[in-house]
């Protein structure tokens, strides 16, 4: 049985990459601001924490960065971020209060053009999950999946060539997950009627074996249900009169037993707006829940 995942509706708009974290046993969740956000005033990208029960916001940091992610571990928050859109390297933010940041350099990969990351734990230390567009003897046909590893967070070392997905068609990837054993990488499949969130799992990041149970998120009319109250009556009328194409940059959390899941819909052109949804299960029911029949 495919896991049901409950659209609870729009949240905000003109936000995309987001991620819902749960950090000193309260749920936040972590946003990438673009320049043309509605509330972003100071004509600059950055990143911010939102109180997910009061919605007050931290203080912005990481200016003039994009396409963030983060990982909570313990009493430590690590955000990674490009340097610029399209970039050629990935900074890593830690801190322990989510006000001051110490920043250092993970990759430094000059031709390439790097997109959204995504840092999770794994057996071995970490892994990290990015985009690449470019160049085109990596990505093959853009976007692809291309990964690095370490021990401390901080010393980084890109997997073999082998290990990517997929370079024979756009495979945008947005989350990725380990859970005993395998990488689950959830990415954005581009059809003829518009774009699906799916997922693909693997244990060596070269082979991979989609789910029988795909896609993972598609445009529904339960998108543009109004689930936050602040959200302006200009705003609520945008929502209702917005093309409905896609569903994209999912990323997840557990807390309190369920996973809170946050996604993009849209047009995937620019016109897109934020979602929240939940499934009712621990994050590792979630992952499994997609290959009832195991890896073959």
């Amino acid at each position: 049985m495919k896991p049901q995942i409950n659209k609870i509706g729009t949240i905000d708009v003109d936000l995309v990459e987001t991620t819902p974290i749960v950090f000193r046993e309260r749920l936040y969740r972590f946003e990438y601001v673009r320049p043309h956000y509605w509330a972003n005033h100071t004509g600059d990208s950055y990143f911010r924490f939102v109180d997910h029960e009061s919605g007050s916001c931290s203080k912005p940091f990481a200016v003039g960065y994009h396409l963030g992610n983060v990982m909570v571990e313990g009493n430590a928050v690590y955000v990674t971020g490009t340097n610029s859109w399209d970039g050629e390297r990935v900074d890593i933010f830690f801190s322990t209060d989510m006000e001051r940041w110490e920043v250092w350099n993970a990759l430094d990969l000059p031709g390439y053009g790097i997109f959204n990351t995504s840092l999770c734990p794994h057996e071995r230390g970490y892994i990290l999950m990015f985009e690449v567009g470019k160049p085109r003897e990596v990505v093959g046909i853009r976007f692809t999946a291309r990964f690095a590893t370490s021990q401390d967070l901080r010393r980084w070392e890109l997997t073999p060539p082998e290990c990517t997905y997929s370079k024979d068609r756009y495979t945008a990837p947005h989350c990725l997950r380990f859970h005993e054993g395998f990488y689950y990488n959830f990415y954005l499949e581009a059809l003829d009627h518009g774009y699906e969130q799916y997922v693909v799992r693997s244990a060596d990041l070269v082979s991979w074996q989609p789910s029988p149970l795909n896609p993972v998120l598609n445009a529904s009319d339960q998108d543009k249900r109004i689930a936050n109250p602040r959200i302006s009556a200009e705003h609520r009328q945008r929502i209702s009169s917005a093309e409905n194409i896609n569903n994209s940059d999912i990323d997840f959390c557990e807390y309190e037993g369920r996973l809170i899941i946050n996604y993009s819909w849209g047009n995937q052109h620019g016109v897109e707006h934020l979602a929240e949804a939940v499934y009712e299960g621990t994050q590792a029911e979630f992952l499994v829940s997609w290959f009832p029949d195991g890896m073959k």
